[in-house]
């Protein structure tokens, strides 16, 4: 049972790239919000016990062979005693092209209870193809994006409170539409500090670890950053949410 990570999931999954109003893509912007060295830590709870940490860093610029890309590293650990009965180790590692901001390639390593998985994805933006460890060949959709770098793409965008955006999303050798309605505006509080807030619910439509189960909410900040700060969920026993703890915001 894999479902304690879904709300640390939902940091990738909220992205937006083809308005449903405007469906031709929008133009990267020069203005990028992170940088190299930025690191965002969280504080995850299951219920009300303290279940374990999460973070999301842009550790560094590497030739992909496709050109520049940020390496992109996402991390989560379950805690004591949460450990004792549900042990985390998750790792995600992501390349996502400096220019277009999409995916060349996607690498995992999951440790969940009894559950594990290691695999890489290499995508070919040119040619539309994602490529796995055994050979398989899976055509994707233009400028497809993985659960990772779609939220890095998302914070170069202008949102607005009652817009709806689509994603083509890839994982798992099928390709999965990610629909994103921003809800309102909040002022929230968390240990990070205190952030005006776009609500948002990303709405993946498929099946297994990426369900949508119940209502998924996200808190990104209204600023310049877009930076996930707060989530909450259903999951499909009890609930999950994270809260940006700490903030390094790179150089």
């Amino acid at each position: 049972m894999r479902q304690t990570l879904i709300i640390v999931m939902a940091l990738y999954l909220v992205a937006a790239t083809i308005s449903v109003e405007t469906p031709a893509r929008e133009v990267i912007p020069a203005f990028v919000p992170f940088k190299v060295g930025e690191r965002l830590t969280y504080s995850i709870r299951y219920g009300f016990a303290r279940a374990g940490t999460a973070t999301l860093a842009v550790t560094d610029i590497l030739d992909c062979g496709q050109g520049k890309c940020y390496r992109v590293v996402s991390e989560a650990r379950s805690t004591m005693p949460f450990s004792l009965f549900f042990e985390v180790q998750d790792s995600v590692i992501s390349m996502m092209d400096i220019e277009s901001l999409s995916t060349l390639r996607y690498e995992k390593r999951l440790k969940e209870g009894n559950y594990t998985k290691n695999e890489v994805i290499v995508f070919d933006q040119e040619n539309h193809t994602a490529t796995y460890p055994d050979s398989s060949v899976i055509p994707v959709p233009p400028d497809v994006q993985d659960v990772l770098t779609s939220l890095y793409y998302l914070r170069t965008r202008s949102l607005e409170v009652g817009r709806t955006f689509l994603i083509e999303n890839h994982a798992d050798k099928k390709n999965y539409p990610l629909e994103v309605k921003i809800l309102r505006s909040e002022t929230v509080s968390v240990p990070a500090g205190r952030f005006e807030c776009f609500v948002v619910e990303p709405i993946l439509k498929a099946s297994g670890l990426f369900q949508h189960q119940g209502r998924l909410t996200v808190w990104l900040t209204k600023d310049s950053r877009l930076m996930p700060v707060m989530m909450t969920g259903k999951i499909i026993v009890g609930s999950v949410s994270a809260v940006l703890s700490e903030i390094e915001p790179g150089e």
